[in-house]
């Protein structure tokens, strides 16, 4: 493993410790520690953005498709929980539209573990059967970002017009707390924290191996020349599509968290707003790292979420300065441009203390470049 290597290894163990950590230092707040893990559920989506964006080269301005979708497979869950003592066990929003019986596709939603895979697994059907036409056709760039923000659209509009499946505008609502085992897990104590945490952490972890794995080198060779990597025989299609398909998985358990910890899941979490917003995120921390796509999902939110309601404006005007001042003198985003003017003074630092600076081996007495290389023997 080179430094630089040894050097990032370091910071994902740094910053998965403090996660592991950081209910201890909030002294048990149970207000805080809810904030926390839904911060942290945003990162997680941020950093299943950055894996397509930044490594792949695709920006999918429809991440929230995939989020609200396990956002709505968590809830479905959960309000079916809570109606266990209504009249056919029928959730009060269908009552209220006249449904009489409870709908087909409601019923898997009794059972959490097939709500967990049908949240995950329609994700990633959809994002495979979508990103497969798409990168066959070898359609890319910012075509990809429009065709992506139609599918969002579309998705959002579906489950507003279907009031009597989804609850339309409203949401739905007044959800039960999740149950595993028989334990509660409740959304403001320390089980839900680090059920959040420790998949942050796992996700980050496996992210990282990824990155590094020969998937993981395709992938950048892609984002850097397509046709280069087309040309050397891979299947540009099929790798572009599998990180795609990744991504809306991680989104989709992001969505599902992010649900048990508002109790509610609503069309909000598939509107554009939303989806650009995990762009923005993703940008101001640094689409090229996944650590710095999750700082930076938790240092906006942390901003937005330290000034009061009252002042939504003004979190909207700051948040926009912020990117704007990113894009304009950090674009590679908050910490790998930190990162690197630490590191330059660093060498500045140790150059004036006297360290000879790294230099090319030097030629002894009489040697020279051969001929063919055009030097001077």
């Amino acid at each position: 493993m080179t430094t630089t290597g040894k050097r990032t290894l370091l910071g994902y163990v740094a910053f998965c410790g403090l996660i592991l950590v950081l209910p201890f230092l909030l002294r048990g707040n149970s207000y805080l520690l809810n904030k926390s893990a839904l911060y942290m559920a945003l990162a997680m989506a941020t950093v299943a953005l950055s894996f397509t964006w930044g490594y792949a080269g695709i920006l999918n301005l429809g991440q929230a498709v995939s989020f609200g979708i396990g956002a709505y497979a968590m809830a479905m869950h959960l309000k079916l929980v809570a109606s266990a003592g209504n009249p056919g066990g029928l959730p009060d929003f269908m009552t209220w539209n006249s449904v009489g019986t409870l709908p087909l596709v409601w019923t898997p939603f009794h059972s959490l573990l097939v709500s967990v895979i049908l949240g995950i697994g329609v994700s990633v059907l959809v994002s495979t059967l979508i990103g497969w036409f798409i990168f066959r056709a070898r359609i890319s760039g910012v075509f990809v970002a429009i065709i992506t923000l139609a599918l969002l659209v579309v998705v959002n509009l579906v489950v507003v017009t279907e009031q009597g499946l989804t609850a339309g505008w409203n949401g739905i609502t007044n959800l039960a707390d999740v149950t595993v085992g028989g334990v509660d897990i409740g959304s403001y104590g320390f089980g839900f924290y680090y059920l959040v945490g420790i998949t942050l952490v796992v996700v980050l972890l496996l992210g990282w191996y990824a990155t590094r794995t020969k998937t993981g080198l395709v992938l950048r060779a892609i984002n850097s020349n397509t046709q280069r990597a087309r040309y050397l025989g891979y299947d540009v299609a099929a790798y572009e599509t599998f990180a795609y398909a990744s991504s809306a998985g991680v989104a989709a358990i992001a969505g599902m968290y992010y649900a048990v910890g508002n109790s509610f899941a609503s069309p909000t979490f598939m509107a554009v707003p939303f989806s650009l917003s995990i762009v923005i995120w993703c940008a101001v921390g640094g689409r090229r790292s996944l650590i710095a796509a999750a700082i930076g999902a938790l240092v906006v939110n942390a901003i937005q979420g330290a000034l009061s309601s009252d002042l939504l404006d003004v979190s909207n005007l700051v948040i926009g300065a912020l990117f704007v001042i990113i894009v304009l003198f950090l674009p590679e985003g908050i910490v790998p441009e930190i990162g690197g003017a630490f590191r330059r003074i660093w060498t500045s630092l140790v150059g004036y203390s006297g360290a000879r600076p790294h230099t090319p081996k030097e030629r002894m007495p009489g040697q020279g470049t051969s001929k063919f290389t055009g030097g001077q023997k």
